[in-house]
């Protein structure tokens, strides 16, 4: 056995030990680790609307926010560039603020595309000239938090997994002045960081007390990892969680973010996954995160509407079935 092996199931034995230990009481878990029944209740989670799932509509950011107040969402996850743009085009950030206030929203997360972790140093460091003006403007609107994907590592797998906790670590450090918080982000797609094992000791390794992670259903099966993993993260490492569905067909290997569908039109386990994390009293922050193109022929208050309601109703299936 290898000594990076051996120091991985090390960490993970330790930080699934840390979440039995904290989190049965919080989950209500019979001794046996399944959940009291009528314990674990739908109620506990908030949705959100990634604002991705309709981006074929070319609305302003005004009427993205519109829509997810209507749609009724808890909170909203806007891309970077669409805020960028927002500002570009005249608009103050007070205002965007207010926006968001008066439709009763927040936001819960951010999409950014900083390199923040790339093999060149001087790509590398205007990733984080990127990643702070991210964070500034998130701070302003009252934002938690940024993710923060493996963009400039995609095509490499030659990255130590050292190195990258210690650019995660630089990234948090920076993140501190701004009081958001970056999200280490699972891309299955991507030769750096598409597993479940690789983003977990990344997180553990960083010893940051606010190191989390944003994970996806999607990307996690195109990774290849197994969903029970998800069994790894506490709720303060998985603060939000992209929800989406995928089909059986095209396969894996084949298959990309095109194909995402409602959730509970796929196959993925979606109500397993949940019982999975709530065992462990993890009830992240659910965001529809899809990019089907079918999806934004139709009017994006529907397709909104839509994705809230199939989301909520695997939730309840999900509890359904673990209080039979």
């Amino acid at each position: 056995m290898t000594r990076y092996t051996s120091r991985r199931n090390f960490c993970q034995a330790v930080a699934l030990a840390g979440i039995q230990t904290a989190t049965a009481a919080a989950a209500g878990r019979q001794t046996d680790g399944t959940l009291k029944p009528g314990h674990a209740r739908p109620q506990a989670y908030r949705y959100c609307l990634n604002t991705s799932t309709i981006r074929g509509q070319n609305l302003s950011l005004p009427d993205q926010i519109r829509i997810a107040a209507q749609a009724g969402y808890d909170a909203i996850e806007p891309w970077m560039r669409d805020i960028h743009r927002f500002i570009e085009q005249g608009g103050k950030l007070q205002d965007l603020r207010r926006m968001i206030d008066d439709a009763g929203l927040e936001i819960c997360s951010a999409i950014g595309f900083s390199s923040w972790i790339a093999p060149d140093p001087e790509q590398r460091a205007q990733g984080l000239n990127s990643a702070e003006r991210d964070l500034e403007v998130l701070s302003a609107l009252g934002a938690k938090r940024l993710a923060a994907p493996p963009v400039g590592a995609t095509d490499r797998s030659d990255i130590p997994l050292g190195a990258i906790v210690e650019r995660y670590g630089r990234l948090l450090e920076l993140s501190d002045r701004f009081g958001v918080v970056p999200q280490l982000e699972l891309w299955g797609f991507s030769r750096t960081l598409s597993r479940l094992g690789e983003v977990a000791y990344v997180v553990a390794e960083t010893a940051h007390p606010k190191a989390c992670a944003l994970l996806d259903v999607y990307h996690i099966y195109k990774g290849g990892s197994d969903f029970a993993g998800l069994r790894l993260f506490s709720p303060a490492v998985l603060q939000v969680l992209h929800m989406n569905d995928y089909p059986a067909d095209p396969p894996r290997a084949q298959i990309n973010d095109s194909h995402r569908v409602y959730p509970g039109d796929g196959v993925a386990p979606l109500k397993q996954i949940l019982r999975w994390m709530a065992e462990g009293g993890c009830f992240p922050v659910l965001s529809l995160e899809l990019f089907n193109a079918e999806y934004w022929k139709h009017d994006a208050l529907h397709v909104a509407r839509t994705g809230l309601q199939k989301m909520q109703r695997v939730v309840e299936q999900a509890w359904q079935t673990a209080n039979d």
